[in-house]
């Protein structure tokens, strides 16, 4: 479990092919430092799994699906990612309950500089828009976030609006994002159980489809 809190910025220091995935090596000082085998480690938003570490880096495996449903399928060496180890039982929750459970993928459509905030406008997936909503909490890229505009239902296409405070264009990855970027998106996860809980009382009586 972790909060989109963003503790360090890491960079993919290798890649290489594991069965159908990849294992991936990341720079990450700070995570890396303590990190022991088997634990959790949240990288742009993605819970992985540490299998091996040094005094600056980290290993973990990356599954096919998560490759196909996620954006660390266009990491290259040297990409810039953010970090984030598992909350700690009794910590203070910073940010929202974040999973690290991937729902998908969204492109940056628009950035809009301001005077100290940045706003950021990111498309969302049509099976995503009803689980954001405006003043709600959303993962982008790891990073929780509270949601400052969305996209009307009767819209053709979905997005939804973050505005950055300085702390976190400087402190995430966030800050260097450009129109075209794709970011990984995770939902609220009660708004999740509260779409599953609508869902299973619309089925007619008896229970069954």
């Amino acid at each position: 479990m972790f909060t989109g809190i963003i503790e360090e910025i890491g960079e993919i220091a290798a890649i290489a092919p594991s069965g159908d995935g990849w294992r991936l090596s990341v720079r990450a000082p700070k995570a890396a430092s303590d990190a022991v085998h088997g634990e959790s480690i949240a990288v742009s938003g993605v819970c992985l799994t540490v299998v091996g570490s040094t005094a600056d880096t980290f290993d973990a495996d990356v599954m096919k699906q998560t490759l196909d449903v996620s954006a660390l399928g266009a990491l290259d060496v040297g990409s810039r990612v953010n970090i984030e180890k598992a909350m700690p039982v009794g910590a203070r929750l910073g940010g929202h309950i974040v999973q690290g459970h991937v729902d998908g993928t969204g492109s940056v459509l628009e950035v809009r500089p301001g005077d100290q905030w940045r706003v950021l406008r990111i498309s969302l997936p049509a099976d995503l828009a009803a689980l954001v909503v405006d003043k709600g909490s959303i993962s982008v890229a790891g990073t929780s976030l509270t949601v400052s505009a969305v996209s009307d239902v009767a819209e053709p296409d979905a997005w939804f609006e973050v505005s950055l405070i300085p702390e976190t264009l400087e402190a995430t990855i966030l800050g260097a994002l450009t129109p075209g970027d794709v970011v990984n998106l995770e939902t609220d996860i009660l708004a999740r159980h509260v779409e599953r809980l609508l869902a299973f009382r619309t089925l007619p009586e008896g229970g069954s489809r």
